[in-house]
């Protein structure tokens, strides 16, 4: 059976919401649905950054070759006013080893975008202008990394900043996304899952 890999921190490992609410899961359901089925093998925790996936990647040491492999990770070197270019150059090498992983095909690794948690309750108080440009700033690195690399982007960013109007995007927790976002993610996803795959769409 085809393997997934999914990489990344609280938004790929699902925090607040049940384990089939996942996006990696919502999404192993919809190519379940068109005759695709992955198994999903998760390398994610919440509050992790760039420089922690990798250490987590190297304990983990997963095997390949993966028929497709994901990566959402960034959000936390925002939070923790990280530098960018150092989020670029680690995301670069974290792009790379995921498409190690995935046979040294880019075409069958997805990167998806961060989300803005500044729209959620949690982000009350702050400065909600400068969040939403600094999401915008990391987004537009590793963009440009999956474009160069030759992976397909995922961008979820706008569907997330619909719960400023849209409660039920957000999880019970007042920060993360609910299964609902995450079924959109998913739904975002879903046509380069099945390019990847060679499933149809």
């Amino acid at each position: 059976m085809p393997r997934f890999l999914a990489l990344g921190d609280s938004y790929t490992i699902g925090e607040s919401v049940s384990e089939v609410e996942r996006w990696p899961m919502r999404l192993a359901a919809m190519l379940e649905a068109v005759g695709s089925p992955v198994t999903v093998t998760i390398i994610a925790q919440t509050g992790w950054t760039t420089d922690e996936l990798a250490a987590a990647i190297e304990q983990a040491a997963p095997q390949g070759a993966y028929d497709l492999v994901s990566l959402l990770i960034g959000v936390n070197n925002q939070y923790r006013g990280r530098d960018p270019s150092q989020y670029q150059l680690e995301f670069r090498q974290l792009l790379a080893k995921a498409i190690t992983f995935a046979g040294g095909e880019p075409g069958r690794v997805i990167v998806l975008s961060i989300p803005d948690w500044g729209v959620t309750p949690f982000a009350e108080g702050r400065d909600l202008v400068q969040i939403a440009q600094e999401i915008d700033t990391f987004n537009a690195l590793n963009r440009a990394e999956a474009e160069q690399q030759g992976a397909a982007y995922i961008d979820v960013t706008p569907i997330s900043r619909q719960a400023a109007a849209d409660p039920a995007l957000i999880a019970s927790d007042g920060l993360h996304p609910s299964g609902k976002m995450y079924g959109v993610w998913a739904e975002l996803a879903f046509a380069a899952a099945c390019v990847a795959l060679g499933s149809p769409k």
